[in-house]
């Protein structure tokens, strides 16, 4: 029987004129991210993508599976095709949807008829495709407020479609309708779901990770990658961006306030990370920080840190509890990762009385007391950018 994935929009729809692009940017992506999967055809129609295995080789569940992490689908179903027929769509459909109805108890039947030409009103369908599958597994029984299984029979422009479930999609606008974000990427578990939520509004997220060796290992290097490697699944390709930052941690230990090591950190950090910015035409910084959550995540920490950047400083996690971020973590398979127990360079040198609420002046004057132009310029110059793919 053959079979197709309807995606179904969400935001998408509402985009008026610009609709078109939003919709061109999504159908490009899947036809990406479907490459691995064998052949399938893309179309669109009606605010939904008709996603078509061309041969027997197409993996479906792989598809599915993939299409479910593209950012802009809000729903997929995996449906039946059939011919607008009533007495066809009684007797085919229930062999495919045969699995889900042998193990429910309880269902209903919604019926969506967008071809007003079909003989069938809704509550016609609703009532004979409901009898049908009363007399093929009696062992169901009707409940239209909770059912265990819900068939959808939709009647569009060609076709009709059944289902029995639809999956949830990721949401959000398709990766590319919102410009560009470098995200500051550590080992925790914060960043990555910053980077993912960014990535759900739209932006093209590339990666900075500042390494520390010797008190860096190559572990905590790998860990980092293996989280932007997970996070491409919903992200696309990442750039990933890593600066040796060794010696400019032993120069704030040395030449600063042990109070203020981390702000002065951070601000070299967002300094580094615009600088490869401008270079690589990205309009934008991510971090991960949730307002009091650390030290340096204070609002006075905060401004401090800003007044430093001459870009956008996109905090996606700023009012979130740490179990909210956690929920996120693991729903994207990055929180187990994130917790595994190597270091990253902001764990080095940590005061033991960082200053909560910061004065910016003594911070601007903490860091004028030292030229650090030079060795930003090395750490630039030793940054290795390289592209982490999406399988």
């Amino acid at each position: 029987m053959k079979e197709i994935i309807l995606c179904k929009y969400g935001e998408i729809a509402l985009k008026g004129l610009n609709k078109s692009s939003f919709e061109s940017m999504m159908t490009k992506s899947v036809k990406r991210r479907l490459k691995s999967c064998g052949q399938f055809s893309v179309s669109k129609a009606q605010s939904t993508l008709y996603v078509e295995p061309l041969n027997d080789d197409s993996d479906v569940d792989m598809a599915v599976e993939k299409l479910s992490k593209i950012f802009g689908i809000v729903k997929l179903c995996r449906c039946c095709v059939l011919e607008k027929d009533m007495d066809e769509i009684l007797t085919k459909s229930l062999d495919y949807i045969e699995d889900e109805m042998e193990t429910a108890r309880t269902f209903k039947v919604d019926a969506k008829r967008s071809d007003k030409k079909f003989p069938f009103k809704s509550p016609e369908i609703c009532i004979e495709m409901g009898g049908k599958i009363l007399e093929r597994f009696p062992h169901l029984k009707v409940d239209v407020h909770d059912p265990d299984v819900v068939v959808t029979v939709e009647i569009r422009e060609t076709n009709a479609y059944v289902h029995a479930g639809s999956i949830e999609g990721a949401g959000g606008i398709p990766v590319g309708s919102s410009g560009k974000a470098m995200l500051l990427l550590s080992g925790g578990i914060d960043s990555p779901v910053a980077g993912y939520m960014m990535a759900k509004r739209g932006a093209i997220i590339s990666a900075i990770h500042f390494e520390a060796p010797p008190y860096t290992s190559d572990r905590a290097k790998m860990k980092v990658e293996k989280l932007a490697k997970i996070i491409t699944a919903y992200c696309g390709d990442i750039n990933f961006f890593c600066v040796p930052f060794t010696e400019i941690q032993e120069l704030l230990r040395d030449n600063c306030p042990e109070e203020l090591f981390t702000i002065l950190m951070r601000r070299l950090m967002m300094e580094i990370a615009q600088r490869i910015c401008e270079k690589e035409d990205i309009q934008a910084l991510v971090t991960g920080e949730s307002l009091g959550q650390v030290a340096s995540q204070t609002m006075y920490a905060m401004v401090c840190t800003d007044a430093a950047c001459r870009m956008p400083v996109f905090r996606p996690c700023v009012g979130m509890d740490k179990s909210e971020i956690v929920e996120i973590a693991r729903k994207i398979d990055t929180f187990d990762t994130s917790i595994l127990p190597y270091e990253d360079c902001c764990t080095v040198f940590t005061p033991k009385h960082p200053k909560t609420r910061p004065n910016l002046a003594d911070v601007e004057a903490a860091q004028n007391a030292f030229d650090w132009e030079p060795y930003i310029q090395k750490a630039i110059e030793g940054t290795k950018p390289y592209l982490i793919r999406n399988a």
